[in-house]
């Protein structure tokens, strides 16, 4: 991470590492905390609140995201359970959450989906949605919008997916010219284990790393 920042010309600081913990045991994610790590990503609402939990005890100071796509009849436990949802992905379900955000009497960080590559198989707004989202979104009074996350197509090529990290850091930069959203609408969920460095070189604020921290998953 220091030395994709260093070649961006960026500060470190400026990039917040993630632990995707999906399928990993609660043992394994302490020994992460004690390590240091305090930001962690879940997929699945029922695994994450059963891991967290086993971690009670090391609640504090610790920051749990959903990254995994949310159904609907999840989305009251994840607003109890999650300190922000990065994969609000249409209108529908930002006004869900921003109702149940309100009845909790809590405001609720969440980020924007972008499909950008289309693929059928991965949710997400498409990029030609996304301001009008935006704008709709950031109007709901209980939502704080963040920014946008997004899981480009995979390539083994690092170099092949840069363009779509760039074309997220544009979308974000062309909704703050707009004024579609607030002066907090400045984060770049994007990056993995195998091409983070190039989502720090093109912007990303928050990088989503598993494999690289846990090892492999079967």
């Amino acid at each position: 991470m220091a030395a994709a920042c260093r070649r961006a010309g960026r500060d470190v600081a400026e990039v917040t590492l993630m632990g995707v913990s999906k399928t990993v045991p609660a043992d394994r994610v302490r020994a992460a905390v004690e390590a240091g790590l305090l930001v962690f990503g879940e997929n699945r609402v029922q695994e994450a609140e059963a891991k967290m939990a086993a971690l009670s005890n090391r609640r504090a100071g610790l920051e749990w995201h959903l990254i995994g796509h949310l159904q609907s009849n999840k989305a009251r436990r994840a607003v109890a359970l999650f300190d922000a949802v990065q994969t609000v992905h249409d209108l529908d379900l930002a006004v869900r959450l921003d109702r149940i955000a309100e009845e909790a009497g809590r405001p609720l960080p969440v980020m924007i989906e972008v499909n950008l590559g289309g693929e059928s198989s991965k949710a997400g707004a498409p990029p030609d949605a996304v301001l009008s989202l935006v704008e709709r979104a950031g109007a709901l009074r209980h939502l704080r919008l963040r920014g946008f996350m997004t899981v480009p197509p995979f390539s083994e090529e690092v170099e092949a997916v840069r363009p779509f990290f760039r074309r997220l850091r544009a979308l974000r930069d062309e909704a703050r010219r707009l004024g579609l959203a607030g002066e907090d609408f400045s984060q770049l969920s994007m990056g993995m284990s195998h091409d983070f460095e190039v989502a720090i070189e093109e912007g990303a604020t928050l990088v989503r790393v598993g494999t690289a921290l846990f090892g492999a998953r079967n």
